[in-house]
């Protein structure tokens, strides 16, 4: 599901990143549509937590998952607005709140392993594997 290309070195895997709750995240670049502020959010009466709202995006109604309350973490406090990333699945679109976008990173294929053991679970549920970074480690996000 991520964007691979061959390169002298192997194949190489292409992820947008993205800051929740001071977790370094990874979404595949093939999936990511959008990114985008999100504004007025429209409630969905009777939703599950995890869904903030939905709202018109270029004339596509997207549903809104709060990826905080799904993570299980508290709402920021740090005043700043929230950004979100356009992902579609299976014929529906989507906007995955996040805290930060980051850069772009090209990244070899084979250094992904598996989810550590000692993952969060709540992560865990979410991951598709890992990557270690220069003292960092950023969880491949399964969309």
């Amino acid at each position: 599901m991520t964007s691979k290309t061959e390169t002298s070195e192997g194949a190489m895997a292409e992820y947008v990143t993205a800051v929740i709750g001071g977790q370094l995240f990874g979404l595949p670049i093939s999936r990511v549509q959008d990114v985008f502020m999100p504004e007025r959010l429209t409630r969905v009466p009777l939703a599950s937590s995890e869904i903030a709202g939905v709202l018109n995006l270029r004339g596509r109604i997207v549903t809104v998952v709060d990826m905080r309350a799904r993570l299980g973490l508290p709402k920021a406090d740090d005043g700043q607005l929230p950004m979100a990333v356009g992902v579609d699945q299976r014929g529906e679109s989507y906007g995955l709140l996040i805290d930060q976008i980051g850069e772009v990173l090209r990244l070899p294929d084979d250094s992904r392993e598996d989810n550590p053991v000692n993952l969060d679970p709540r992560m865990a549920k979410l991951a598709g594997g890992v990557h270690r970074l220069d003292g960092q480690l950023m969880v491949v996000l399964d969309v």
